[in-house]
């Protein structure tokens, strides 16, 4: 198939520590793997590194592929304005630089093709879509999704429709709200308390620490909060069928101890930052 550039679109999904970014094909609405290109950002520099950071990789992704690209859709966490690409992220540990700035702007100083249109989707809502998409499931009446990372994603997909974002992160629980239960910064803080001592994330914890009481009890109070955010979700929405992703979810063994969770239908994502990716791209289906 020859390269025509109205059916390619660069997709981006944007971590709060990564960007990973690819050419998807809007033919059949796939990855194309040679194209796909993974950067670490450093979330508290200043604007114009994370602008040429992004750009990088868009850059690269574009290159690759060899043709002028037109559209772009980006996966983003919120808080965030995605109807007119202004970041609204701030004391999350991540992209404080870009409060209030308008990212489409910024990206287009970098960009070294002149792309007509950038679309943003909330991250979690990317995932789920890309999720149902690859896995065929549109035919189930409605499903919830949750991306657990530097922060908390929740979206809604039902049939018929685009999984939209829930934006339930700040929803109040215990002293303060529920994003601060179930993300990275919770297992660093937590466990520094009950050990004594700090690691740098939830994967060095479980390398170092997973037969310790300190570990113990550090996954059973984390087990606890979630289930209450599950709890909270499905009440709200009527559903309890979920996809959950994110970079705890791959601990999704070790958190889920003695079917804790089987009062939901919950499946771990298997297409990870690959589902984002054609979720973002599929705002221009």
């Amino acid at each position: 198939m020859s390269k025509s550039k109205s059916k390619y679109i660069l997709a981006c999904d944007i971590g709060g520590t990564h960007i990973t970014s690819a050419i998807i094909t809007s033919d059949t609405w796939s990855i194309l793997s040679e194209t796909i290109v993974r950067k670490p950002i450093n979330s508290a520099q200043n604007a114009k590194s994370i602008f040429l950071s992004w750009g990088s990789a868009m850059n690269e992704s574009i290159a690759l592929l060899g043709l002028p690209i037109n559209q772009i859709g980006i996966a983003m966490p919120g808080p965030f304005d995605y109807e007119n690409g202004i970041s609204m992220m701030k004391g999350q540990n991540k992209y404080d630089a870009l409060y209030q700035l308008d990212i489409t702007a910024g990206l287009r100083d970098t960009l070294t093709t002149p792309t007509l249109e950038i679309r943003y989707i909330n991250d979690a809502a990317a995932f789920l879509q890309g999720e149902i998409f690859a896995t065929g499931r549109h035919n189930e009446k409605k499903i919830l999704g949750i991306t657990l990372g530097t922060g908390l994603g929740s979206a809604i997909w039902q049939q018929g429709d685009k999984a939209i974002d829930a934006d339930l992160w700040d929803t109040p629980y215990k002293e303060r709200i529920f994003e601060e239960y179930l993300v990275t910064r919770w297992f660093t803080r937590r466990f520094e308390e009950i050990a004594g001592h700090k690691e740098n994330g939830l994967k060095e914890i479980i390398e170092k620490h997973n037969t310790s009481d300190s570990f113990h009890l550090l996954i059973a109070e984390y087990r606890a909060h979630l289930y209450q955010f599950l709890q909270y979700f499905s009440s709200v929405e009527s559903c309890n069928d979920y996809i959950i992703g994110g970079n705890i979810a791959k601990a999704w063994d070790i958190i889920n101890q003695d079917d804790y969770f089987k009062d939901f239908n919950i499946s771990i994502g298997i297409y990870e930052e690959k589902a984002a990716l054609i979720g973002a791209a599929s705002q221009f289906e």
